[in-house]
């Protein structure tokens, strides 16, 4: 049996030095968010024959010096150009260069998002992570209160929070970094990647829980805490594990194959699930072990 709970000094240094960089980064840089957080144009252009590459339509666009430009495919011949400026002027601009190149293409529609609707976004964003938040904290008090000793219920809430808030900081820490010195954006699926973080990492969380929940109601008199948790960790380690590599194998296979469009969300999705199991292993489960260390002392 593998002695998890006796690695807890270095998991703990580990996430505090990887999560001060994350807050560092966010601090120096922030994040670098598309329109759908700061406003912008969505232009639809459909190309009857020989539709250009994304790349070919970045060449195209180069001299407008567009900021926050994106080119996404639409079926077979159509083809969705963002960008944040929102100018009647910009806009002549970008179709006349595209039109000048494929005389044949037809501008489908241009929609446009304002900026104080995106910054509102932004906040209900933020507020969506924070009730997911809470909600997990408060479900896993209430579905663990008959476990109240050695460790009160709602530490177990408390550390799943902390082990999901760690999860997401250091997700949100890598894409300031990438977007710093790479210029990837974020925007609305990046927020669902995030809470969809929170449910994988809270779920690998909760079977660990409800296994040394299991353990401490049949456990023996000789048995202590620590000895329990880590027992549940060895039991469900296989299973947290096999299905983590599932997942991101997947996700691998969709960052390849899947295009620029969904490569930032699947990203965020292989960075978020391989940290929410590396702590629902190491982190959640040790914090209710140092919790009652410090009781008992």
């Amino acid at each position: 049996m593998l002695n998890i709970i006796s690695k807890t000094k270095y998991a703990y240094i580990f996430s505090i030095v990887l999560t001060l960089l994350s807050i560092l980064s966010i601090s120096l840089w922030g994040l670098k968010f598309g329109i759908d957080f700061t406003g912008g144009t969505v232009m639809e252009i459909n190309f009857p024959q020989n539709p250009p590459t994304n790349e070919d339509v970045i060449v195209i666009l180069s001299d407008l010096n567009l900021g926050s430009l994106t080119i996404q495919k639409k079926g077979n011949n159509s083809m969705l150009v963002s960008y944040a400026s929102v100018d009647d002027s910009v806009n002549q601009s970008v179709w006349e260069k595209i039109n000048e190149k494929y005389s044949e293409s037809m501008q489908v529609k241009v929609d446009y998002r304002d900026s104080s609707i995106s910054n509102e976004l932004k906040i209900n964003s933020l507020w969506a992570l924070f009730w997911a938040a809470l909600g997990i904290m408060a479900f896993i008090a209430f579905a663990f209160r008959k476990v109240s000793r050695p460790v009160q219920s709602w530490k177990y809430g408390a550390g799943a929070v902390i082990a999901l808030i760690h999860d997401v900081l250091i997700t949100v820490g890598a894409f300031s970094i990438l977007g710093h010195f790479r210029g990837i954006e974020i925007g609305i699926p990046f927020i669902a990647a995030l809470l969809t973080i929170l449910g994988f990492s809270v779920h690998d969380t909760i079977v660990v829980y409800d296994r040394t929940r299991e353990n401490l109601l049949r456990k023996s008199d000789k048995e202590s805490f620590p000895e329990v948790v880590n027992r549940s960790l060895n039991e469900t380690l296989v299973r947290s594990i096999n299905t983590s590599l599932t997942v991101v194998i997947t996700l691998l296979a969709i960052y390849i194959f899947g295009g620029e469009t969904i490569q930032n969300f699947a990203l965020a999705l292989l960075i978020g699930v391989s940290f929410g199991t590396y702590s629902s292993i190491f982190i959640a489960s040790a914090l209710l072990v140092t919790s009652y260390n410090r009781i008992k002392k």
